[in-house]
């Protein structure tokens, strides 16, 4: 008898296991194979890769424990870099002296549908005290005048 849960698959083309599941399909651009990863519960994979031919050179390699791994090792790094850029684009920082004393300004977006907007915040970065916070548009551009400005005026 298994010890793999009865929700789990590991057939040469299509593998369900650790919340992954890896189908490997006939790639529609060329003669080739691909195989695609889908987080369970996902509608789209996050991941279509190009398959390894088998040794016929006419059927796709089979999936196999180590493959599966290897995809779901670079499914999850390709997840994260997607993460780490959207939090880029959504996240912007700014250090600069004002008057002896160390200003961090963050601007952080809230791309919402109905309201789209952004938050200012200034903080001291010594004791890391919050000196200011305000709305603003969110295509605010954060530059050392704009953060000196939010600090002295607070209009963002």
């Amino acid at each position: 008898m298994s010890d793999a849960p009865a929700d789990e698959i590991s057939d040469p083309r299509l593998w369900k296991k650790d919340g992954w599941i890896a189908r490997v399909l006939k790639n529609e651009d060329d003669d080739g194979w691909a195989v695609e990863m889908t987080r369970r519960g996902d509608s789209e994979p996050a991941l279509v890769t190009p398959w390894t031919m088998g040794r016929d050179k006419k059927n796709p390699k089979p999936l196999d424990h180590s493959a599966f791994h290897t995809l779901v090792k670079t499914v999850t790094e390709v997840l994260l870099r997607h993460e780490q850029v959207a939090r880029a684009r959504l996240h912007r920082t700014l250090s600069y002296a004002d008057d002896g004393r160390r200003i961090r300004i963050d601007l952080d977006i809230v791309p919402d549908d109905d309201d789209p907007h952004a938050i200012v915040a200034a903080y001291d970065e010594r004791t890391n005290e919050l000196i200011r916070s305000g709305r603003t548009h969110p295509n605010f551009k954060l530059t050392a005048t704009t953060a000196a400005r939010f600090l002295r005026t607070g209009e963002a």
